[in-house]
Protein backbone atom coordinates (compact mmCIF):
# COMPACT_ATOMS: atom_id res chain seq x y z
CA UNK A 1 0.00 0.00 0.00
CA UNK A 2 2.93 2.33 -0.55
CA UNK A 3 0.91 4.21 -3.21
CA UNK A 4 -1.10 6.12 -0.63
CA UNK A 5 -1.14 9.68 -1.96
CA UNK A 6 -2.59 11.68 0.91
CA UNK A 7 -2.21 12.43 4.57
CA UNK A 8 -4.97 13.22 7.01
CA UNK A 9 -4.68 16.94 6.35
CA UNK A 10 -4.69 16.46 2.56
CA UNK A 11 -7.73 14.46 1.49
CA UNK A 12 -8.53 16.18 -1.79
CA UNK A 13 -12.18 16.09 -2.79
CA UNK A 14 -13.35 15.25 0.75
CA UNK A 15 -12.63 18.85 1.71
CA UNK A 16 -15.18 20.05 -0.85
CA UNK A 17 -18.03 17.68 -0.09
CA UNK A 18 -21.29 19.22 1.15
CA UNK A 19 -21.86 19.10 4.88
CA UNK A 20 -23.54 15.78 5.78
CA UNK A 21 -27.22 15.80 6.57
CA UNK A 22 -28.17 15.81 10.24
CA UNK A 23 -29.81 12.52 11.26
CA UNK A 24 -32.43 12.27 13.94
CA UNK A 25 -30.99 10.69 17.06
CA UNK A 26 -34.27 8.85 17.62
CA UNK A 27 -33.65 6.86 14.45
CA UNK A 28 -29.97 6.07 14.87
CA UNK A 29 -29.03 3.81 17.77
CA UNK A 30 -25.71 2.07 17.21
CA UNK A 31 -24.43 2.49 20.75
CA UNK A 32 -21.17 4.17 19.79
CA UNK A 33 -20.82 5.83 23.16
CA UNK A 34 -23.55 4.09 25.12
CA UNK A 35 -21.25 1.26 26.11
CA UNK A 36 -18.20 -0.73 25.08
CA UNK A 37 -17.87 -1.24 21.33
CA UNK A 38 -15.84 -4.04 19.80
CA UNK A 39 -13.00 -3.15 17.40
CA UNK A 40 -14.18 -2.79 13.82
CA UNK A 41 -12.57 -5.96 12.50
CA UNK A 42 -14.33 -8.17 15.05
CA UNK A 43 -17.83 -7.31 13.90
CA UNK A 44 -19.33 -10.32 12.11
CA UNK A 45 -22.61 -9.00 10.63
CA UNK A 46 -23.02 -5.76 8.72
CA UNK A 47 -25.98 -4.22 6.94
CA UNK A 48 -26.81 -4.81 3.27
CA UNK A 49 -26.70 -1.03 2.73
CA UNK A 50 -23.11 -0.95 3.94
CA UNK A 51 -22.15 -3.88 1.68
CA UNK A 52 -23.64 -2.12 -1.36
CA UNK A 53 -21.77 1.11 -0.59
CA UNK A 54 -18.51 -0.80 -0.11
CA UNK A 55 -18.96 -2.37 -3.54
CA UNK A 56 -19.67 1.05 -5.06
CA UNK A 57 -16.58 2.55 -3.43
CA UNK A 58 -14.34 -0.25 -4.70
CA UNK A 59 -15.70 0.06 -8.24
CA UNK A 60 -15.17 3.83 -8.19
CA UNK A 61 -11.78 4.04 -6.49
CA UNK A 62 -9.81 4.29 -9.74
CA UNK A 63 -11.66 7.50 -10.68
CA UNK A 64 -11.65 10.58 -8.44
CA UNK A 65 -14.83 11.95 -10.01
CA UNK A 66 -16.72 8.67 -9.62
CA UNK A 67 -15.48 8.29 -6.06
CA UNK A 68 -16.67 11.80 -5.25
CA UNK A 69 -20.12 10.89 -6.58
CA UNK A 70 -20.30 7.89 -4.23
CA UNK A 71 -19.21 9.98 -1.24
CA UNK A 72 -21.63 12.84 -1.97
CA UNK A 73 -24.43 10.43 -2.89
CA UNK A 74 -24.84 6.95 -1.45
CA UNK A 75 -22.33 7.31 1.38
CA UNK A 76 -23.71 10.63 2.60
CA UNK A 77 -27.21 9.13 2.88
CA UNK A 78 -26.17 6.28 5.17
CA UNK A 79 -27.35 6.21 8.75
CA UNK A 80 -24.76 6.31 11.50
CA UNK A 81 -24.67 2.55 12.11
CA UNK A 82 -24.48 1.78 8.38
CA UNK A 83 -21.65 4.26 7.89
CA UNK A 84 -19.66 2.61 10.67
CA UNK A 85 -20.48 -0.77 9.13
CA UNK A 86 -19.02 0.49 5.84
CA UNK A 87 -15.82 1.50 7.58
CA UNK A 88 -15.70 -1.87 9.36
CA UNK A 89 -16.00 -3.80 6.11
CA UNK A 90 -13.32 -1.72 4.37
CA UNK A 91 -11.09 -2.43 7.35
CA UNK A 92 -11.81 -6.16 7.14
CA UNK A 93 -10.98 -6.21 3.43
CA UNK A 94 -7.81 -4.15 4.03
CA UNK A 95 -9.02 -1.46 1.62
CA UNK A 96 -6.65 1.01 3.23
CA UNK A 97 -7.06 4.06 0.98
CA UNK A 98 -10.84 3.84 1.05
CA UNK A 99 -10.93 3.16 4.79
CA UNK A 100 -8.87 6.28 5.48
CA UNK A 101 -11.16 8.42 3.37
CA UNK A 102 -14.32 7.04 4.97
CA UNK A 103 -12.73 7.53 8.41
CA UNK A 104 -12.19 11.20 7.61
CA UNK A 105 -15.76 11.40 6.30
CA UNK A 106 -17.05 9.95 9.59
CA UNK A 107 -15.14 12.59 11.54
CA UNK A 108 -17.01 15.32 9.66
CA UNK A 109 -20.46 13.98 10.55
CA UNK A 110 -22.76 16.02 12.81
CA UNK A 111 -23.04 13.19 15.34
CA UNK A 112 -19.34 12.42 15.53
CA UNK A 113 -17.49 12.78 18.80
CA UNK A 114 -13.83 11.81 19.29
CA UNK A 115 -13.78 8.04 19.71
CA UNK A 116 -10.65 6.31 21.01
CA UNK A 117 -11.67 2.86 19.77
CA UNK A 118 -12.13 4.22 16.27
CA UNK A 119 -8.64 5.69 16.37
CA UNK A 120 -7.19 2.41 17.65
CA UNK A 121 -8.85 0.52 14.79
CA UNK A 122 -7.28 2.84 12.23
CA UNK A 123 -3.83 2.77 13.85
CA UNK A 124 -3.99 -1.03 13.74
CA UNK A 125 -4.83 -0.91 10.02
CA UNK A 126 -1.98 1.50 9.28
CA UNK A 127 0.45 -0.61 11.28
CA UNK A 128 -0.63 -3.74 9.42
CA UNK A 129 0.21 -1.96 6.17
CA UNK A 130 3.54 -0.67 7.56
CA UNK A 131 2.57 3.00 7.22
CA UNK A 132 4.34 3.99 10.39
CA UNK A 133 4.42 7.76 9.78
CA UNK A 134 0.67 7.90 9.28
CA UNK A 135 0.13 5.74 12.36
CA UNK A 136 2.26 8.18 14.38
CA UNK A 137 0.32 11.10 12.92
CA UNK A 138 -2.98 9.56 13.93
CA UNK A 139 -1.66 8.73 17.41
CA UNK A 140 -0.78 12.41 17.83
CA UNK A 141 -4.10 13.49 16.35
CA UNK A 142 -6.16 11.62 18.94
CA UNK A 143 -4.43 13.63 21.65
CA UNK A 144 -5.30 16.87 19.83
CA UNK A 145 -8.94 15.79 19.92
CA UNK A 146 -8.79 15.59 23.71
CA UNK A 147 -8.40 11.81 23.97
CA UNK A 148 -5.85 10.05 26.14
CA UNK A 149 -4.15 6.92 24.77
CA UNK A 150 -5.18 3.77 26.61
CA UNK A 151 -3.50 0.36 26.80
CA UNK A 152 -4.81 -0.70 23.41
CA UNK A 153 -3.71 2.54 21.70
CA UNK A 154 -0.17 2.07 22.99
CA UNK A 155 -0.23 -1.64 22.07
CA UNK A 156 -1.29 -0.82 18.49
CA UNK A 157 1.58 1.65 18.16
CA UNK A 158 4.03 -0.91 19.56
CA UNK A 159 2.68 -3.42 17.05
CA UNK A 160 3.09 -0.87 14.24
CA UNK A 161 6.71 -0.25 15.17
CA UNK A 162 7.67 -3.92 15.33
CA UNK A 163 6.02 -4.46 11.92
CA UNK A 164 8.78 -2.31 10.41
CA UNK A 165 11.58 -3.46 12.72
CA UNK A 166 11.70 -0.27 14.80
CA UNK A 167 12.48 -2.04 18.06
CA UNK A 168 13.83 1.04 19.86
CA UNK A 169 10.66 3.01 19.12
CA UNK A 170 8.56 0.06 20.26
CA UNK A 171 10.41 -0.02 23.57
CA UNK A 172 10.11 3.77 23.95
CA UNK A 173 6.36 3.44 23.47
CA UNK A 174 6.26 0.62 26.00
CA UNK A 175 8.01 2.81 28.56
CA UNK A 176 5.67 5.70 27.73
CA UNK A 177 2.72 3.38 28.25
CA UNK A 178 3.89 2.56 31.77
CA UNK A 179 4.74 6.18 32.54
CA UNK A 180 1.20 7.12 31.46
CA UNK A 181 -0.18 4.66 34.03
CA UNK A 182 -1.56 2.35 31.36
CA UNK A 183 -0.94 -1.23 32.44
CA UNK A 184 0.51 -3.40 29.66
CA UNK A 185 -1.79 -6.30 28.85
CA UNK A 186 -1.15 -9.82 27.59
CA UNK A 187 -1.25 -8.70 23.95
CA UNK A 188 1.40 -6.05 24.61
CA UNK A 189 3.72 -8.61 26.18
CA UNK A 190 3.13 -11.16 23.41
CA UNK A 191 3.99 -8.58 20.74
CA UNK A 192 7.13 -7.46 22.54
CA UNK A 193 8.48 -10.85 23.64
CA UNK A 194 8.03 -12.52 20.26
CA UNK A 195 9.54 -9.67 18.27
CA UNK A 196 12.39 -8.94 20.67
CA UNK A 197 13.46 -12.58 20.57
CA UNK A 198 13.04 -12.64 16.81
CA UNK A 199 15.32 -9.59 16.55
CA UNK A 200 17.92 -11.22 18.80
CA UNK A 201 17.34 -8.75 21.64
CA UNK A 202 17.58 -11.39 24.35
CA UNK A 203 18.35 -8.99 27.21
CA UNK A 204 15.38 -6.78 26.42
CA UNK A 205 13.15 -9.83 26.03
CA UNK A 206 14.29 -11.10 29.43
CA UNK A 207 13.54 -7.73 31.00
CA UNK A 208 10.03 -7.66 29.51
CA UNK A 209 9.40 -11.24 30.66
CA UNK A 210 10.44 -10.27 34.19
CA UNK A 211 7.98 -7.38 34.17
CA UNK A 212 5.12 -9.72 33.26
CA UNK A 213 4.91 -10.68 36.93
CA UNK A 214 3.86 -7.13 37.76
CA UNK A 215 1.03 -6.90 35.23
CA UNK A 216 -0.15 -10.40 34.22
CA UNK A 217 -2.00 -12.98 36.31
CA UNK A 218 -0.17 -16.32 36.51
CA UNK A 219 2.92 -14.98 34.68
CA UNK A 220 4.72 -18.35 34.64
CA UNK A 221 1.83 -20.03 32.87
CA UNK A 222 1.50 -17.09 30.49
CA UNK A 223 5.17 -17.22 29.50
CA UNK A 224 4.96 -20.98 28.99
CA UNK A 225 2.03 -20.45 26.62
CA UNK A 226 3.96 -17.80 24.68
CA UNK A 227 7.00 -20.10 24.38
CA UNK A 228 4.87 -23.07 23.36
CA UNK A 229 3.14 -21.01 20.68
CA UNK A 230 6.51 -19.95 19.28
CA UNK A 231 7.73 -23.55 19.18
CA UNK A 232 4.54 -24.59 17.38
CA UNK A 233 5.03 -21.86 14.77
CA UNK A 234 8.68 -22.84 14.25
CA UNK A 235 7.65 -26.48 13.85
CA UNK A 236 5.09 -25.57 11.20
CA UNK A 237 7.68 -23.50 9.33
CA UNK A 238 10.18 -26.38 9.38
CA UNK A 239 7.56 -28.80 8.05
CA UNK A 240 6.68 -26.37 5.25
CA UNK A 241 10.32 -25.98 4.25
CA UNK A 242 10.84 -29.75 4.32
CA UNK A 243 7.77 -30.19 2.12
CA UNK A 244 9.11 -27.63 -0.37
CA UNK A 245 12.53 -29.29 -0.37
CA UNK A 246 10.93 -32.65 -1.15
CA UNK A 247 8.96 -31.16 -4.04
CA UNK A 248 12.07 -29.59 -5.52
Amino acid sequence: MGSLKFHFSQLGFLQNLPKPHTRRSSVVTCGLRGGPRKPLWRKSVISSEAIQVVQSLKLAKSSTSRLQQVFSGRLSRLLKADLLDTLAELHRQNELDLALQVFQFVRKEEWYKPDLLLYCDMIQLLGKNKLIEMAEELFSELKKEGLQPNTRAFAEMIGAYVQVGMIEKAMETYELMKASRCAPDRLTFIILIRNLEKAGKEELAAMVKKECAEYVDSPEKFLEEVEQHQKTNHSILRENFQFLDCKS
